[in-house]
């Protein structure tokens, strides 16, 4: 076997030498580090910390520039001023996908789903997506309600613990979850629930492997990574253990189907499946299980990260957490549960999970995007259908726009007089085409669950420990494992 593997391995060796060979740059193709052939630069990159290895290159190379993974070449863009000029500027001009083995093979192709289609299937499915969101969620006021709810669970979850130091990382993720279940799926799930418990774990597992070395080798090499062993097989069995438990929740709409009083995302959905059965817009069955996959990972994972950050920035600035207290003391008081009309009236305590997001740097690198013509970026030639990846780390740190970019600093935010200021290159659900299509609702859970929790609890780590803010980094940025004690104020 291993003989056969070595020889398959080889010939692949010489088919990537030959078609190396004959692809050269163009006139004007943006510089970037030597490469190996065959390889280029894929084990160049720091697999702990691939975003700051990137941003480096930048400094070195300018704001855009070309490393090859395998075979391909991949253009990064970073900097707040040449990432607008890629997402908002030019946002037609890389407004798609570009091919990739493991999308392909989870999503059959850039045709299902929400954030790896193209085209009229991807406009219409986003469109349809935004605005069932806006129907069961920010329309709706019992979604505000459904999260104050949700974070009245957490808090009694987390005040069971009786002062002991514990994990809040899955108590986060089932809150946070919870609510895009409740838009998707028109219901929570208990805390103990051994199915919602699986999803989760496997949502986890998607997120970090998606963004991880092991992603990056499938795509240079899926003809060889498909055949051999490893961490990357995980992607594609998380991917099926969830797209089954999404089918089994789409079966049981389908028996209570009322079509004139749809109660959620899936009910809506089918619906729309009747009269658009043959639109080629995306409304099959298939489909409808991609998107939820979609909406869960983007609706849970990214969310409950920030949360988990604000807890670790949070202890290890404890004047930062006592001025939130104060604040939130002085407007709503310990007893009153908080709502969104409180938001205007909480300017640092805004500007304090602002900088959450920034420092926290969620999504360090963003989705790869394709040029859709030729165009110039940078004073750069970049063919039509050339790779572009933009560097959101290089955006949230750049400094250029920060006055102390490397820095936990809720002033970024505020003005002389203590108002919030709206920044620019404050990117962490990116811009432009494909802009977070959640980020309302993100917004709000993130202010709801944050003071409520902050209101509830001071929030402390064990004795001589020191919280790390490095990261484990794949598709979001993960902190390290932590416990917290959580002392009712």
């Amino acid at each position: 076997m291993w003989g056969l593997l070595l020889f398959i391995f080889a010939g692949l060796l010489v088919a990537y030498f030959l078609h190396f060979l004959k692809k050269k740059d163009p006139p004007g193709f943006p510089p970037g580090p030597p490469a190996l052939p065959v390889l280029g630069n894929i084990f160049s990159i720091d697999a702990k910390q691939p975003h700051i290895y990137l941003t480096k290159l930048a400094d070195f190379y300018g704001n855009v520039f070309c490393i090859r993974l395998g075979r391909h070449k991949t253009v990064f863009v970073s900097g707040w001023k040449m990432v607008k000029e890629a997402l908002v500027k030019q946002a037609d001009n890389f407004v798609d996908r570009p091919y990739s083995p493991m999308v392909t093979r989870i999503y059959s192709g850039n045709s299902a789903g929400l954030f790896f289609s193209n085209g009229k299937v991807w406009r219409r499915q986003r469109h349809f997506a935004m605005a069932t969101l806006r129907t069961f969620g920010l329309a709706k006021e019992s979604m505000e309600q459904s999260i104050c709810d949700e974070s009245q669970y957490l808090k009694d979850t987390m005040e069971k613990e009786k002062g002991e130091p514990f994990d809040p990382v899955p108590l986060l993720n089932n809150a946070v979850a919870n609510i895009i279940c409740q838009i998707v799926f028109g219901r929570r799930f208990d805390y103990s629930d051994h199915n919602f418990q699986n999803m989760l774990r496997n949502l986890t597992e998607m997120a970090y492997l998606e963004g991880s070395i092991w992603a990056l080798l499938y795509d240079a090499f899926p003809a060889l990574m498909k055949h051999l062993p490893g961490p990357h097989n995980r992607i594609f069995s998380s991917s099926k253990s969830l797209e089954a438990s999404i089918k089994e929740e789409i079966e049981k709409h389908k028996l209570d189907l009322d079509s004139d009083n749809p109660q959620d995302y899936i009910d809506s959905f089918l619906i729309e499946e009747k009269h658009n059965r043959n639109s080629k817009l995306g409304f099959e069955e298939e489909n409808l299980v991609l998107c939820c996959l979609d909406l869960f990972l983007a609706g849970s994972e990214t969310t409950s990260k920030t949360l988990q950050w604000g807890l670790i920035y949070l202890i290890k600035n404890p004047d930062i957490q006592d001025k939130v207290q104060a604040e939130i003391d002085r407007v709503i008081g310990q007893t009153r549960q908080p709502t969104m009309a409180d938001k205007p009236n909480l300017p640092y305590t805004d500007a304090v999970i602002h900088e959450i997001q920034r420092m926290g740097n969620i999504v360090p690198l963003n989705g790869l995007r394709m040029a859709t013509k030729d165009t110039t970026l940078g004073g750069y030639f970049i063919p039509k259908g050339t790779s572009v990846m933009p560097n959101l780390t290089s955006v949230l740190f750049d400094k250029n726009e920060w006055e102390t970019p490397d820095t936990f600093n809720p002033e970024h935010f505020l003005d002389a007089e203590g108002k919030l200021v709206r920044k620019e290159a404050f990117l962490p659900f990116s811009a432009g085409r494909r802009v977070c299509l959640g980020e309302g609702l993100a917004r709000m859970e993130l202010f709801l669950f944050f003071v409520s929790l902050f209101q509830k609890f001071h929030f402390s780590t064990l004795d001589g420990v020191e919280l790390s803010t490095e990261g484990i980094t794949g598709a979001t940025r993960t902190p390290y494992p932590f416990k917290v004690y959580a002392k009712p104020r």
